[in-house]
């Protein structure tokens, strides 16, 4: 229980007793008083609900709740020494009494259960790595304006201190500025561009470079190098300077502490960290702890600190001598959640809890959406965070990050979420993907049930069909892409079918069921050409499952809506294998108590569901097949004749090349069929990072809210990772989130450097959408008998064999005797 559990209704009930007074003896000073302190109480009451929905305490609420309380019990008990009856003085007086002390009791608890595991109790701390520098160049002008255009003043702006020859302090990743600018070009002759090479004079025309190399580089040489006294009037909340090598500094006759301390005078500096224990000892008496607190950065676990001549893995076990010069720690994540050589976590380690201990708080870094992390995460940069804040045992400080957005949302929107109490804020349907097929190999019953655990509201199955003509689920007719069909005495089974692919394939018609119950599942995986590889402990994982047994799913999770059904290569199974495929859907649809839905890239395919099953517009849905920019109104008019619903590609309706957006605005695609009454589903929403332009950040929770609350508002996503979808609809920031656009990041480019755009996709015409009707279904003639000719003639061979049989024994035996 809680204090407003409690605020709210004694607050209520002041008013009430203020009225009551003021009826049976007319004292209006009775009703005002209890109108004006019931009100106030219910107010703080309110304060105190909000600050707690965001997992914080409200200090007005509290101040409010105990005043008029203590205030109230005092007027009682004065009025009672006065009169010395009890009643009513003394027994109102004693009430309040007990009030005030369940107020202030309850205020208690309601701050220690919305308190944070963090050292200090309160949300960790963000940290803008030079910046927003997984999209911008590190440290550049743009990169820390973009913290603050995305984020809030309260995110921290990180600055790698460098010092110049002539002693000025500038914002870069490196000691050595080549890597991150064009100082080579600029200066061309010089041997090394280190900056205590030049002088500030020098820097101030170099420009800035993304200096890693797999990032875009469209945005290069934009921005030039600011100085520390610049990037301090970017951030409202405060510095933090990283002190790297002032060994180096020293022996190039700079003081990298005396500058430290002479700008910490007039420039808010909230956090100094570095590796250097000598030099945080050298800082730690004249710097203000209440102002700036020292932080030790630790850094491989195997690299010696010079200082101790220890590792910084030995030092990590030492941290009451760490307690000595610092107020906390940064340690790269790995130090909290170790990560083995396959890229799964290990159990966390108890640095977090034992550094809190000893009074020190902890910072993690080493966070980009845009790098490969443990599978456990799921390619999802916002899971990763809440592994770190919201597992149950203990929570870091803050978070070092190259993309803050992601750690500034999962704090403040997405941490201490009760998935199984949370309330679903977004009105948008959650479609699977071959079921969860991000995490399990397509079409499988681990598949399945991930994705009804993930939130689902629709789960659903592409149907195949066998050689024996039984429909099951499966994410492609060729078994090569989801099985290892190719690795069983089944390979010889290889064809060419140019009605449904180039190359060639080994296809689900050519085995029976039983047949294909016998080969393993493999997990897709998309992007692996960018080493980009999906769970795979998973990998062979689940059985395939038949239609039939599909069906059954709803009846066994009351959480689904219904599932879909997808449909393709119709004309052909029936042409060239004998199958209908919509008469073996249709039998098996007479078993199936929730909604249906059916979905095809194929009007005839739809067209015979609506005659043949009675079904309607509602329940059938149109596939768009490929990627368009506009849909013809006659398109539309076809499409709404058939089909309640359509699916399209993220493409359609966010076009985007190297990696960004071009248009200013979304195409009117979405709008346009929303408008005719067509429900527009959009797919496939993945988290690999390579699957969003740049625009969303790398970040597949940013990215499904364009989709959902932008202008685009879809009614439908499709996604192979539906955990990530539906912990989005249950977020308590869902309304209050800051839109971002797209088409916006490409004004901070280097016109330069941009190839010219590409030439839009077609147009969806209606003679896209028509289709013949579908073929009947050409039975297949059995093998050939063979002629009567033959067959005498085989008889007689076979007559004649046995003559010739009879007379080798006859002669065998002669031998013999």
């Amino acid at each position: 229980m809680h204090d407003f559990c409690f605020t709210i209704p004694y607050g209520m009930l002041l008013i009430g007793g203020g009225f009551i007074g003021y009826m049976k003896k007319g004292s209006i000073t009775s009703f005002a008083g209890g109108a004006v302190a019931g009100l106030l109480l219910i107010l703080a009451g309110y304060l105190s609900l909000k600050a707690f929905e965001k997992k914080k305490n409200s200090s007005i609420a509290v101040v409010l709740q105990t005043v008029i309380s203590a205030a109230l019990t005092l007027v009682m008990g004065q009025r009672y020494l006065l009169t010395q009856k009890v009643m009513p003085a003394g027994l109102v007086a004693g009430i309040r009494m007990v009030f005030l002390f369940l107020i202030n009791f309850f205020i208690l608890q309601t701050a220690s259960s919305s308190s944070w595991q963090t050292l200090h109790g309160k949300p960790p701390v963000v940290v803008a790595r030079g910046g927003f520098s997984g999209l911008l160049p590190d440290s550049s002008e743009n990169a820390y304006k973009m913290v603050k255009l995305t984020t809030s003043p309260d995110v921290t702006l990180w600055c790698d201190l460098q010092l110049t020859k002539d002693g000025a302090g500038i914002c870069f990743p490196n000691l050595n500025l080549d890597n991150a600018s064009n100082v080579k070009d600029v200066y061309p002759n010089h041997k090394e561009w280190l900056s205590v090479g030049f002088t500030w004079k020098e820097l101030s025309t170099v420009t800035l470079e993304q200096g890693v190399f797999s990032r875009l580089q469209i945005f290069d040489d934009v921005s030039n190098i600011l100085r520390i006294e610049e990037v301090a009037k970017l951030g409202t909340s405060g510095l933090w300077l990283n002190i790297q090598h002032s060994d180096f500094y020293t022996q190039h006759n700079l003081s990298m502490r005396n500058f430290v301390l002479s700008i910490s005078s007039h420039m808010k500096i909230n956090f100094i960290s570095s590796p250097d224990i000598s030099f945080l000892k050298s800082v730690k008496k004249d710097v203000k702890p209440t102002k700036t607190k020292l932080i030790f950065r630790f850094l491989s676990q195997d690299q010696i600190d010079p200082f101790t001549n220890q590792s910084y893995a030995s030092l990590a076990k030492n941290l009451t001598f760490i307690k000595t010069f610092s107020s906390g720690i940064l340690v790269p994540k790995s130090y909290i959640w170790p990560v083995s050589s396959d890229l799964y976590l290990q159990p966390h380690t108890s640095l977090v809890t034992d550094a809190h201990r000893q009074g020190l708080q902890v910072f993690a870094s080493e966070f980009a959406n845009d790098a490969v992390s443990a599978y456990n995460y799921s390619y999802d940069p916002t899971n990763e965070y809440l592994y770190f804040i919201d597992n149950g045992n203990f929570s870091v400080d803050g978070f070092l990050s190259d993309f803050p957005l992601t750690p500034y949302r999962a704090i403040n929107c997405f941490s201490h979420l009760d998935k199984k109490k949370a309330t679903k804020q977004a009105n948008i349907t959650i479609i699977s993907k071959d079921g969860a097929s991000g995490d399990f190999s397509g079409g499988t019953d681990l598949a399945y049930e991930k994705a009804v655990r993930d939130g689902v509201d629709f789960i659903d199955c592409n149907v195949q069909m066998s050689k024996d003509k039984i429909p099951f689920c499966m994410s492609s007719i060729d078994l090569m892409n989801s099985t290892n069909v190719i690795y069983t005495s089944f390979r010889n089974l290889s064809s060419t079918v140019s009605e449904i692919q180039q190359g060639s394939g080994i296809f689900t018609f050519s085995l029976t069921m039983s047949e294909i119950q016998t080969l393993k599942p493999i997990i897709s995986n998309p992007h692996r050409v960018y080493g980009l590889f999906r769970n795979p402990r998973n990998k062979n994982l689940g059985k395939f499952l038949t239609l039939s047994e599909f069906l059954l799913l709803p009846n066994r999770y009351s959480s689904l809506s219904g599932s879909l059904i997808k449909i393709e290569y119709a004309a052909y199974l029936a042409t060239h294998q004998g199958i209908s495929i919509v008469d073996a859907v249709l039998y098996e649809l007479k078993r199936a108590t929730s909604q249906v839905l059916i979905q095809s890239t194929d009007k005839a395919v739809l067209i015979e569901f609506k005659e043949k099953g009675k079904m309607t517009n509602e329940e059938l849905v149109y596939a768009v097949d490929e990627d368009i920019h506009d849909v013809a109104d006659s398109a539309i008019k076809d499409i709404k004749s058939f089909a309640g619903s359509i699916v399209i590609s993220k493409k359609s309706v966010v076009p985007y090349s190297e990696g960004i957006a071009r248009l200013e605005k979304e195409t009117d695609i979405v709008p346009r069929l929303r408008s005719s009454g067509l429900r527009v589903y959009v797919e496939t929403f993945s988290n690999e990072f390579i699957t969003q332009p740049y625009d969303f950040f790398s970040d597949p929770t940013v990215e499904i809210d364009y989709f959902v609350r932008g202008d685009p508002e879809v009614d439908g996503i499709i996604t192979d990772f539906p955990a990530t979808t539906s912990r989005y609809t249950k977020n308590p920031c869902y309304s209050k989130m800051e839109q971002i656009r797209t088409g916006e990041l490409v004004s901070l480019a280097n016109r330069e450097m941009l190839s010219p755009a590409e030439a839009p996709y077609p147009q969806l015409l209606d003679s896209n959408v028509t289709e013949p009707p579908l073929p009947e279904v050409r039975i297949q003639p059995p093998a050939p008998a063979p002629a009567k000719e033959d067959v005498k003639s085989k008889a007689k061979a076979v007559q004649v064999s046995s003559t010739v049989r009879a007379m080798v024994v006859l002669v065998s035996i002669f031998i013999i005797v």
